[in-house]
């Protein structure tokens, strides 16, 4: 009970502090907020209007206020920009750029456990060296070019896939969704399984070496019992906080990816409405990778007593 309300403590302090400071940083320098959410064309009865709306002529403080009012009751405003309700905008984003997410991280791990385990076992051997080469490749090469080569390769050469991704949703049409995320997906997969790889090949090396490992050979357990039920369940500790901090840095990274491939996700959406000034847009879009960031880490701290019942244990006690 008391480890939830430290997690609910820190959750709304970092969003009041984050929320806050983008309505702060959105409205410095600005003489007229309304004017710039409207645009340059705007009558006065309309800037007027929003002005009211949004007590947009009262302190930071009053206006803070109301738009955390108004997020309580969903009514998140219109940007004039996109020409829509802000609620419809990010129910058309959103979900494209979570499952982009949702699919690296999983293809990232599908690709990095079994490398990471067979380069441990086989240390130093053909194999581990191989994948050390190819980790070391795929870390180095930026985001921008291997999405570039992989379009040139599987787009444009062999034209296995579609070079605009077109988003379609995997309950609309699941073999054609698949197919338009792919390479996406791919793009931000291929340099997160390197570092997955690398973390987990260096915690399962020195697990390999511990004593419980030893008596479990000894014993006569078997090495496939060995590699995958103890030495990976005590080396995924660093994986898993690596696996927190790379879902929360692509909620909000991922509009390379979406820009190159057509994708238009959240992240292009803010990038948008933050060239354009869209202030409504911008706190909202915050919000939500704010929550997406700390649930992801709310998550990782579960899993970690999942894996490590002592860690349960210790919540319990305290």
């Amino acid at each position: 009970m008391r480890y939830a309300a430290q997690k609910t403590a820190q959750f709304l302090i970092v969003f009041v502090i984050v929320t806050f400071g983008v309505l702060v940083a959105m409205r410095l320098g600005v003489n007229d907020p309304a004017r710039r959410m409207l645009g340059g064309t705007a009558t006065q009865a309309n800037i007027d209007a929003v002005t009211a709306k949004y007590h947009l002529n009262s302190d930071y403080f009053t206006q803070y206020f109301y738009w955390v009012k108004n997020m309580l009751t969903l009514d998140l405003g219109r940007s004039e920009i996109f020409s829509t309700d802000v609620r419809t905008l990010l129910r058309q984003k959103v979900p494209t750029t979570l499952l982009l997410t949702i699919y690296a991280v999983v293809l990232a791990l599908l690709i990095a456990l079994p490398v990471a385990v067979l380069s441990a076992y086989r240390r130093d051997g053909l194999f581990d060296k191989s994948a050390g080469f190819f980790s070391f490749a795929f870390v180095s090469i930026p985001g921008v070019v291997l999405g570039i080569l992989l379009l040139l390769v599987f787009s444009i050469h062999f034209h296995w896939f579609p070079a605009n991704s077109n988003k379609i949703y995997p309950w609309d049409n699941p073999l054609q969704s698949a197919k338009n995320f792919f390479l996406p997906t791919l793009t931000l997969a291929l340099p997160i399984s390197a570092i997955f790889t690398r973390l987990l090949r260096g915690d399962m090396i020195m697990t390999l070496q511990s004593d419980f490992i030893t008596l479990a050979r000894a014993k006569g357990v078997s090495p496939q019992r060995v590699l995958w039920r103890h030495a990976l369940r005590s080396s995924v500790f660093s994986l898993l906080t690596s696996v927190g901090l790379q879902l929360s840095g692509l909620l909000g990274g991922a509009v390379l990816v979406e820009s190159l491939f057509g994708l238009n996700g959240l992240g292009q959406m803010l990038l948008e409405s933050l060239l354009r000034g869209d202030l409504l847009v911008i706190q909202t879009a915050t919000a939500i990778l704010v929550v997406g960031v700390v649930f992801t880490n709310l998550a990782i701290d579960l899993l970690y007593a999942v894996v490590d019942p002592r860690i349960r244990l210790a919540r319990a006690l305290g």
